[in-house]
């Protein structure tokens, strides 16, 4: 064979082993480094998207409220948002340095971006964010058959889930089919950033700042521990057949024995008794009750069913002694011995 043959014969076989050598020596570079930083960018990111989502839900949930929505509804719109808030604030930032780190690496080792490990993460996000849109979608779609109320709040939050969650769809497919470049990496990144803080500024204007909560969250302890004292003010009524003429009468005998403070000025609760069946129960609240502190905590799980409703400043809760249900318990018959049978 002629001599050129041989020699272009050669310089194919030698590409083909530097390509081969240039395989193994990335595949090599592909350590269990790169895999707990995909893992944790993943983890990161879930985390991150879970919590937002949690707290525009919260946000629109007080925003604009659902007539009717019942008790657990209730319970579940008037939590704070103070965890996904926080959840935030830790999580995303280490999903983005995250990134920021595998970006590099990919800058180095080009290959790695398209190596089996990336892309089964990258896949695994694609599956579990384009389940989130279709369901997203089916919702929207079974509510509008079954003829349900679409209201401002339900179509926000479809809305919340279909941007969110194709997003991040749309970013893991440019990944997946080769399209993200570094440029398109910078625009997802500003664009997440303007959502996660246009979510907690906007969460914040509408249930108030950290401040804000704490002085709702002192509101209701005090409607909290108000409620417990007309129970065992009810208690002792039913016991004593008479009301206590003081809030210390009451802690002596068997009711909490303990004294009645403001959780927040240490102070000892207002209590008057007006009448052989009525009394008043006083404190400083901060703000004006809304959803949040309308209600007490035996209200939750039904044990009672008053409105604690209060403007902010001192106010009085004007209680009355329901006497179908607490009676003396010298009004009850006595008890009459069940024959003992042999």
């Amino acid at each position: 064979m002629p001599r050129g043959v041989y020699l272009l014969t050669g310089r194919l076989l030698l590409n083909q082993i530097n390509d081969i050598l240039h395989i193994m020596e990335t595949q090599a570079k592909t350590t269990a480094k790169d895999f707990f930083i995909n893992l944790g960018a993943m983890l990161a990111l879930y985390t991150t998207v879970a919590n937002l989502v949690n707290l525009l839900f919260r946000v629109i949930n007080t925003a604009y409220p659902k007539i009717n929505e019942g008790y657990m509804g209730f319970i579940w719109s008037s939590i704070s948002i103070s965890w996904p808030v926080a959840a935030i604030i830790v999580f995303f930032p280490i999903f983005i340095l995250l990134m920021w780190l595998l970006e590099q690496d990919y800058k180095q080792f080009p290959d790695k971006q398209y190596a089996s490990m990336h892309k089964w993460f990258a896949c695994i996000s694609l599956f579990i964010f384009g389940a989130v849109i279709a369901g997203d979608l089916l919702t929207v779609l079974y509510y509008f058959i079954d003829g349900r109320e679409l209201t401002t709040g339900f179509f926000l939050k479809v809305l919340v889930l279909l941007v969110i969650a194709g997003g991040v769809f749309s970013y893991y497919l440019y990944d997946v089919t080769g399209r993200l470049t570094g440029n398109l990496r910078k625009i997802y990144r500003v664009v997440a950033l303007v959502i996660v803080l246009g979510s907690i500024i906007w969460g914040f204007n509408i249930l108030g700042s950290p401040r804000t909560q704490q002085l709702k969250k002192y509101d209701q302890q005090r409607v909290d521990q108000l409620s417990e004292i007309s129970r065992q003010v009810d208690y002792f009524y039913e016991d004593k057949g008479y009301l206590p003429q003081t809030l210390a009468e009451l802690s002596e005998g068997s009711y909490q024995g303990q004294e009645w403070v403001d959780p927040q000025t240490k102070r000892l609760y207002e209590y008057v008794k007006t009448n052989d069946l009525a009394y008043l129960l006083c404190a400083e609240f901060n703000k004006e009750s809304d959803k949040e502190n309308a209600q007490s905590y035996y209200d939750y799980y039904g044990y009672e069913d008053t409105n604690w409703t209060h403007p902010a400043g001192r106010y009085c809760f004007t209680k009355t002694i329901n006497k179908n249900l607490y009676q003396p318990s010298d009004v009850y018959p006595p008890t009459v011995p069940m024959p003992v049978v042999y």
